[in-house]
């Protein structure tokens, strides 16, 4: 089984809207002018160095923004360009940037996956995350299971939840809170989360908690996991104040090794001890503590939001933010990372900076998804990254990508026009069919 990284492909419409509280770069950097063909780039340069490294690589596809479904059923009507216009002209445009936003790039937050080698069935389970904290992102889960669906098509090897059930009690975030560890000894789940569906607990006060334990577990449940393989723990509510919106900005692990800030989880020493039961002395756990990397710097730098990936002969390597090389107490941590004598051998910076000032880091901007040469083989959709296909959309992007785009930009019709004909062109190069809302309504 190897785990293949699926990276979004950012999407035309990337802007600065400043729509998540608690995702301090979002925040600090909305209203700003972006780049969507700079931006798709640095993610295609990524990929490109990730498969280069040996990792197999593949794409998911952008959404198709502005939402002009979710539009209407907001109340403006007419033509696409009517319905644009009058978003556009409501509350200062506020409804169209929130329409408009192209946060499905960050695919960590598109589902939750399971390995069929853990699953009662023997099946991939992949369950779209319903992300109903934030109003921008509660609109990509229909979008998400549809290119899911089209990618792993074969019943015979895949399992595509729907969403769970929308509301107060059951927000689930993906596989930005999802961590599966393994070793000779055993495989262990950490689904963690922020909060309480029905109340109770600790809680941040600052920001937002976004994911509820009785999300975590139901995904669990719908993936048929051994209850001894999953933990649940809770992520901190000080690190969730400090801006880890989610998980993945202050722990990464895979497979035998795991990565965490002292203010990543409620517990951490029980929690640690609980995964040394699983997975036996084979687990290799190196703590910041946050004398060591104040929780400001970790989420300021992500070195944590970095891919921990492992290479065709089983060593491990971290592909961190620039951001991290240029903090010195972020890449003093990982430099003790890589000395300390575990699995992980070399860190490598690569430059996102057009995903890091939306919150976005090397882990936001990919899936993982465990898969065996035969469950790649059922896969139809020419989504691996090859250099066929990497030289394809490079130049796809560069035909219909803009290099500057600020808010009001995004009431241009021609803007939305644009994206389209990108998308359909698109979804042709991915052999996907119709994923699309204007793909696929009369």
């Amino acid at each position: 089984m190897r785990e293949v990284q699926f990276d979004g492909l950012v999407g035309p419409t990337h802007n600065y809207g400043g729509l998540s509280p608690g995702n301090v770069a979002s925040t600090t950097h909305g209203g700003q002018a972006s780049n969507p063909r700079a931006a798709a780039l640095e993610g295609l340069a990524k990929m490109r160095f990730v498969r280069d490294l040996g990792v197999v690589q593949a794409v998911l596809p952008p959404h198709d923004r502005p939402s002009i479904r979710t539009l209407r059923r907001l109340g403006f009507h007419g033509s696409d360009e009517e319905v644009i216009a009058g978003a556009g002209s409501a509350e200062s445009g506020h409804l169209l940037r929130v329409c408009s936003s192209a946060s499905a790039m960050w695919t960590a937050n598109a589902a939750t996956i399971a390995p069929s080698s853990d699953t009662g069935d023997r099946l991939v389970h992949l369950t779209p995350a319903n992300l109903q904290q934030m109003f921008h992102r509660s609109i990509e889960p229909p979008t998400t299971t549809a290119i899911l669906r089209a990618i792993f098509a074969d019943s015979s090897a895949f399992v595509v939840h729907d969403p769970l059930p929308s509301g107060f009690h059951f927000t689930d975030e993906g596989a930005a809170n999802h961590t599966r560890l393994s070793t000779t000894h055993g495989v262990a789940h950490l689904f963690a989360w922020g909060r309480l569906g029905w109340g109770g607990g600790a809680l941040p006060r600052r920001f937002p908690a976004r994911q509820t334990r009785e999300a975590s577990e139901a995904v669990a449940r719908l993936h048929g996991l051994p209850p001894f393989m999953c933990r649940f723990p809770q992520q901190h509510p000080d690190g969730i104040d400090a801006g880890a919106f989610h998980t993945d900005v202050l722990a990464v692990g895979n497979g035998s090794f795991l990565m965490l800030h002292e203010l990543a989880f409620v517990g951490r020493a029980a929690l640690l001890d609980g995964l040394r039961t699983i997975l036996g002395e084979e687990l290799f756990v190196v703590e910041a503590s946050n004398r060591e990397l104040p929780a400001e710097s970790a989420v300021a730098a992500y070195p944590f939001n970095s891919q921990v990936l492992t290479l065709p002969d089983g060593s491990m390597v971290i592909v961190a933010p620039e951001d991290s090389h240029e903090n010195p107490e972020a890449r003093s941590f990982l430099e003790r990372v890589v000395a300390a004598g575990g699995p992980v051998k070399a860190v490598y910076y690569r430059d996102v900076r057009q995903s890091m000032h939306n919150g976005g880091g090397p882990a936001c901007l990919r899936l993982r998804v465990p898969l065996t040469d035969g469950e790649m083989n059922k896969i139809r959709a020419a989504v691996f990254f090859t250099p066929e296909l990497d030289a394809s959309l490079r130049a796809w992007v560069g035909k219909h990508y803009r290099d500057h785009l600020i808010a009001a930009d995004l009431a241009d019709p021609a803007l939305a026009r644009e994206t389209m004909t990108a998308l359909d062109e698109l979804t042709a190069i991915l052999r996907l069919g119709s994923v699309y809302d204007f793909q696929t309504s009369d």
